[in-house]
């Protein structure tokens, strides 16, 4: 069993070598082979598949968690430099980083933030490194701004953006706003990818525990037409006559 390593707290001559370093020393301390295997599995890391290549030391997120509070600090440039590593654990990381990051910055900071997420966008390319940034990071600084950026991404050819779409919306369902989610909804409900009907099931199954009524009148002018995966998620917590009814199509 591989526990967290306690660290001595940084110093400010510690503070001026680069963090990126010690992050890196840090995860590769907490490393798992065991652990690493089955992530890779689970990830589905596989030729062919969506996370071809990817390499895992096989760290837990609770560990990297506490890793990306402890440097949450870390300069853009560090960041940048842990998106762009090949490593999954460095990515997720710089990404937790971000969140820490976010949450505790002003409105010019965050927009800062949101440039060096959009600009490495194309790092944010496992389903993990969309469900934990996406809606933390992007849908919290859209909450009251224009969001026509969501439906381009819901456009998008790249997977991994038309995800980060829909799951940026459950920013703005935590907040009881469901229209962007039900119109980026509308547009992903013919995607030929199961990881996008999983996602759109899940944020309208997330619309429903607040407001069912808004979820049914969705589902009954589209669940005909929905694929199947998206409808089962979506209706995950609805009684068994009420799956019967929708399933039935």
């Amino acid at each position: 069993m591989v526990c967290f390593l306690p660290v001595a707290p940084l110093t400010q001559s510690n503070l001026k070598i680069k963090l990126y370093r010690l992050i890196i020393s840090d995860l590769k301390k907490l490393a798992n082979k065991e652990k690493a295997k089955v992530m890779s599995g689970f990830f589905k890391t596989g030729k062919g598949q969506y996370g071809e290549g990817e390499i895992f030391l096989g760290i837990t997120v609770p560990d990297q968690r506490r890793i990306a509070k402890r440097y949450q600090e870390a300069s853009f440039a560090d960041v940048k430099k842990l998106l762009a590593d090949k490593i999954h654990e460095c990515k997720l990381t710089g990404l937790l980083i971000l969140v820490e990051k976010f949450d505790e910055s002003e409105e010019s900071q965050r927009k800062k933030i949101i440039d060096l997420y959009l600009d490495n966008i194309k790092h944010v390319n496992n389903w993990d490194l969309v469900d934990l940034s996406a809606d933390k990071i992007l849908g919290a600084y859209l909450l009251d701004k224009d969001k026509s950026i969501l439906k381009k991404m819901a456009r998008s050819t790249n997977l991994w953006e038309r995800r980060i779409a829909i799951v940026s919306t459950f920013a703005f369902i935590k907040q009881n706003k469901f229209d962007d989610t039900l119109k980026i909804s509308e547009i992903l409900i013919h995607d030929n990818e199961d990881l996008i009907h999983k996602a759109v099931g899940w944020m309208l199954r997330e619309v429903g525990k607040r407001d069912k009524k808004t979820e049914i009148s969705f589902l009954k002018k589209h669940y005909k037409n929905m694929p199947r995966t998206m409808l089962r998620y979506s209706i995950e917590r609805f009684s068994e006559s009420e799956k019967k009814f929708f399933m039935a199509k």
